[in-house]
């Protein structure tokens, strides 16, 4: 049976665009919190910053767990961010120029992770993920820009 990762993915601009942090929690299947994370990523749309945490996941999925061994777990991927999950399970189309790049980011790196499955939950259920987009943006995070 392949372990179970809760993956709860944040990303938020104040001006949109404007400084942009992303907020990143890793959970088990009890939903008991394994690491988290938030950053600030410079300046960003809302959309993009919610693509970049995802992106920002998969690269620390692959540091954490090892590019070998991730694929025998099955990551679910949580966001609030209805845009984001619909594009990324293809019911949406993206039309934004600006989330295009990012959205071929994440399809690529994603191919190495085995079984994924990203779901969009309530705003109430991506608390913690959305306080670690706070606290970077309020200067209590750390900053770390990051590539695209």
């Amino acid at each position: 049976m392949k372990k179970f990762i809760i993956v709860n993915t944040d990303g938020g601009s104040r001006g949109n665009p404007g400084p942009a942090a992303i907020g990143v929690v890793f959970s088990d299947e009890k939903n008991m919190v394994i690491k988290e994370y938030g950053e600030c990523i410079g300046e960003a749309t809302n959309n993009e910053a919610e693509y970049q945490a995802v992106v920002f996941a998969i690269k620390k999925i692959k540091q954490l767990f090892g590019k070998k061994d991730a694929k025998n777990f099955k990551f679910e991927f949580r966001s609030d961010s209805e845009l984001l999950i619909k594009q990324l399970n293809g019911q949406y189309k993206i039309e934004e120029p600006g989330l295009q790049p990012l959205f071929l980011k994440v399809w690529n790196l994603k191919i190495e992770l085995g079984d994924i499955e990203f779901k969009h939950i309530p705003r109430e259920e991506n608390k913690r993920a959305d306080r670690m987009v706070n606290e970077a943006l309020d200067g209590s995070g750390k900053t770390q820009k990051l590539l695209i």
